[in-house]
């Protein structure tokens, strides 16, 4: 008798245990996700030159790929089942094919590329190399290079206008911006905007580019229609991320030096407001409806999410050491924070406002992707 209430006890132990990891699993799947859908991180460690593979409902780390020396720029193709990056040192791009978890192709694309960018049906990725001065349009599925073009000095990246009709690359030594044609890398104009110029952003109908200007602490504003320079706006220090609202109104812009974040009325091309933020803002990212928005601290080592409808900080969420890119799932219920210092993933739960966990990855982190197959 004693022995069959021992295995009745175990069963309801068992039965409890199993209803938990089962309800552990749903609290930690992403509300949009199927059971035959993957959802990974992919984590470019700059130090190791591999990238980590995070899945993103089991929460570990599952697989880490060697990609070559200094790793950066990596973004997960719109439309294709696969991650791209670009290895500064050995100067070319891969690509990750996601369910096999391995690179497929290395194309060599010149001497020191920094970031990669599609068209926006995901045929075509666009490099430019800051050392060849060069700028490459890649064939996606063949990976094979299907056209080239001289560039200015130190070509910072490529940067696609949202219709997908023109290649915008900013000069860093020569202070302009190139317009390129998409389909033929036809060079369309040549833009003298502030000195050092490196992030693009345009607006969603693709009729107006901000370009920041590193050595001059200034934002470009560039009318793509014209091909002519608007203005330039003077920032409180140098920029860093710039952040597009997704109807276009509104352009975010981090400037570490004076601790805040900068609001441009795209419209009217000025600045509109100021915030105070925390020590040094660095990265960012937005949900879908730009209810939110989330600036990482990378000497507080934090993220602050803020209600942009109120300009209302909320509390700041604790990552690890020294966070930079940072990225929402496609259903906004998860952020990810990559922290070079401490060489890990911070996994934040959007409707609580707090940290999941921390997963272990490479070597400093410095990019960062999310791929839904």
């Amino acid at each position: 008798m004693l022995r069959r209430l021992n295995y009745r006890l175990l069963f309801v132990a068992l039965l409890i245990a199993v209803s938990a990891t089962v309800e552990i699993a749903r609290e930690y799947r992403p509300s949009f996700l199927r059971p035959d859908l993957r959802l990974y991180a992919y984590v470019g460690n700059s130090g190791d030159g591999t990238v980590s593979v995070i899945d993103l409902i089991r929460m570990g780390n599952i697989a880490t790929i060697a990609v070559g020396g200094a790793p950066s720029g990596l973004r997960a193709n719109p439309t294709l089942k696969q991650v791209w990056g670009v290895s500064t040192e050995g100067g070319y791009a891969f690509v990750i094919d996601a369910p096999a978890g391995h690179v497929e192709a290395r194309i060599p694309v010149g001497m020191s590329p920094f970031a990669v960018d599609f068209s926006p049906d995901g045929i075509r990725a666009y490099v430019a190399a800051s050392g060849s001065a060069s700028l490459v349009a890649i064939d996606c599925r063949s990976a094979q290079i299907i056209g080239r073009a001289r560039t200015g000095r130190r070509p910072w990246l490529a940067r696609v206008t949202p219709d997908g009709k023109q290649v915008l690359v900013p000069n860093r030594e020569d202070s302009t911006l190139e317009i390129f044609d998409a389909s033929t890398l036809t060079l369309l104009a040549t833009i003298g905007v502030a000195n050092h110029p490196e992030q693009v952003a345009v607006v969603p109908d693709s009729s107006v580019a901000f370009v920041s200007a590193t050595g001059s602490n200034e934002l470009s504003a560039v009318d793509l229609r014209r091909h002519a320079l608007i203005t330039n706006l003077r920032l409180s220090g140098t920029p860093s991320e710039l952040l597009m609202k997704p109807d276009g109104g509104e352009l975010y812009v981090n400037v570490p030096s004076s601790h805040g974040l900068e609001i441009i009325d795209t419209w009217r091309t000025e600045i509109s407001e100021s915030m105070v933020l925390g020590s040094a803002p660095t990265g960012g990212t937005m949900l879908g409806n730009a209810a939110l928005v989330y600036v990482t601290d990378a000497s507080a080592n934090s993220v602050t999410p803020i209600e942009m409808a109120t300009r209302h900080l909320l509390p700041p969420i604790s990552t690890g050491g020294n966070p930079g890119p940072c990225a929402l799932d496609p259903s906004g219920d998860l952020l990810l924070v990559a922290n070079e210092d401490s060489a890990d993933l911070a996994v934040i739960r959007i409707r609580s406002q707090s940290l999941i966990t921390m997963i272990p990855v490479g070597t400093r982190p410095r990019s960062l992707a999310i791929k839904l197959f």
